[in-house]
């Protein structure tokens, strides 16, 4: 007897990156650019990293090439209007 068909499509698994911008923050990024933390240090983006993984069931990579950060750390100008609130 056929087995049911898997209801979901086969999907990759996610990859979380922890690493550092040419500026030399810690940041942690996945690898479809959906999600990003910036830390202090290498210890808090690699905690945020696991939890993260548990969370997604991800895997944690160390960033080989300085990552690109997905939000600016320049402070806004003042012309610009800040988010009211963060995403």
């Amino acid at each position: 007897m056929p087995s049911d068909p898997n209801p979901e499509p086969d999907q990759s698994e996610r990859v979380i990156f922890v690493g550092q911008d040419k500026a030399g923050h810690w940041i942690v990024q996945d690898d479809r650019r959906s999600m990003e933390g910036r830390f202090v240090s290498y210890g808090a983006a690699l905690h945020y990293a696991q939890a993260e993984r548990d969370m997604y069931h991800a895997s944690i990579e160390i960033a080989a090439t300085p990552l690109i950060p997905l939000i600016s750390f320049a402070p806004v100008g003042r012309d610009e209007r800040a988010l009211p609130r963060a995403a």
